[in-house]
């Protein structure tokens, strides 16, 4: 259950939410939506994001649906840290494509009594738990997992399915490089693939 109000008053810490998942599973819209809340209340919001993610604005976070938030692009996490000052409500997407430090940067902005609401994928196309999310989705108080729907079974689905030939971690893309697919679906795509790569290198032997 997500609760925005806690209960003692007095108290002046803040809190960490997590929005995770898979590709295509409405992580930014669900970002998007709790910091235009944030601003119809008149509270002070700041939006970053990392300065690698420019798919489809340089400054704006924006939503597979076209939904856009003004923010503000930064290097590294450290850089959240020394702009995020006189500040209510601090949202940042695409999470996991930023250094470890954003842990320690989320907490500390916490401590100092400010909402901070993260969004990013918990799991890398391979499966595997992505660069500092496991850690923030740790420390939060509350995460939030959402899904999206396989395109191949029409079940829930949180794998991102790379369909693009590339082992770099980081590979920006839509529709055309990635998939959501559910946990059958994926594993299945992954065997073919495994299959395929071993025809391949027989092949060229």
């Amino acid at each position: 259950m997500f609760l925005e109000n806690t209960v003692n008053h007095t108290e002046q810490f803040g809190w960490i939410e997590v929005i995770c998942g898979s590709m295509f599973s409405g992580k930014t819209e669900e970002l998007i939506r709790r910091l235009k809340r944030a601003q119809f209340a008149k509270q002070r919001v700041e939006i970053f994001k990392p300065a690698v993610d420019t798919r489809y604005d340089e400054e704006e976070v924006v939503s597979h649906n076209d939904n856009r938030i003004r923010s503000t692009p930064v290097p590294a996490s450290s850089n959240i840290r020394l702009l995020a000052n006189d500040v209510d409500v601090v949202g940042i997407d695409e999470a996991q494509f930023f250094d470890d430090e954003i842990v320690a940067v989320c907490n500390d902005l916490a401590n100092r009594g400010i909402r901070v609401i993260v969004a990013g994928l918990d799991m890398d196309f391979k499966g595997k738990p992505f660069g500092p999310m496991p850690a923030l989705m740790a420390t939060a108080e509350y995460v939030t997992k959402v899904h999206a729907v396989c395109t191949r079974t029409g079940n829930l689905a949180h794998y991102s399915y790379r369909k693009a030939q590339s082992d770099d971690l980081v590979l920006l893309g839509e529709t055309q490089e990635y998939e959501p697919l559910s946990r059958a679906a994926y594993y299945k795509a992954m065997r073919e693939q495994q299959n395929l790569n071993e025809k391949e290198e027989t092949t060229n032997e």
